[in-house]
């Protein structure tokens, strides 16, 4: 497949839904309307794209929402340069989305098959992470902790304290939380023992599950 410029049409017209949708953030605005999304998902499902939905994608997953992946992005307020952590590669997209934004990418992914896919794909898009890794999310990277902001793409049960403490003094995460349905759970950390939530609406996720696939 191939990025047109039909393409990029259909791509600046769903920055302005977002936009209207609440998404003011020009950084991410920006990285919407560069980034092919087309080439992120089944071919099967290529016309429909650049529509605000989500799709599957290998390994019973799904490409988040566009609206979702900018409310994430959005939220986290990246700034060049930062050190993020995303749990949950998936197909790549969102981490497409950081490295867009400029930040240095850890991202974790436990189903292997999409592990391999999305390795191999987001060098040839010239996106490269700092590090993808192989394994469980819920533990997060002590070895390189810690982040400035930790971003989870799936719906978790609870909050794993492993993330909370990888967290900078003064950094975010941003966590759907919940089992049906989650609620968008922000956390920033106001000094080392202090936490700050907020709650910012329901969302859908596929779930994040522990260990490796």
């Amino acid at each position: 497949m191939k990025d047109t410029h039909k393409h990029q049409g259909l791509r600046v017209k769903l920055a302005s839904v977002l936009n209207a949708k609440g998404i003011t953030d020009e950084r991410v605005l920006n990285a919407i309307k560069k980034i092919p999304r087309h080439l992120f998902i089944d071919s099967s499902f290529e016309a429909h794209a650049y529509q605000d939905k989500a799709f599957p994608i290998a390994a019973e997953q799904t490409i988040s929402q566009p609206y979702t992946v900018a409310f994430q992005s959005q939220t986290l307020e990246v700034k060049p340069g930062e050190k993020v952590l995303e749990i949950g590669t998936g197909s790549g997209y969102q981490t497409a989305v950081l490295l867009e934004l400029k930040a240095e990418v850890y991202s974790i992914e436990r189903q292997h098959e999409l592990f391999k896919k999305t390795s191999l794909f987001l060098p040839k898009l010239g996106y490269r992470a700092k590090k993808l890794i192989f394994g469980d999310g819920y533990k997060g990277l002590p070895e390189i902790a810690p982040f400035d902001k930790i971003i989870v793409t799936a719906g978790a049960p609870f909050v794993p304290k492993a993330l909370l403490s990888q967290l900078k003094v003064g950094g975010r995460l941003l966590i759907p939380v919940g089992d049906k349905t989650q609620i968008m759970t922000l956390f920033i950390r106001k000094s080392p023992k202090e936490f700050e939530k907020h709650e910012l609406g329901d969302f859908a996720f596929v779930p994040m599950l522990e260990e490796k696939n």
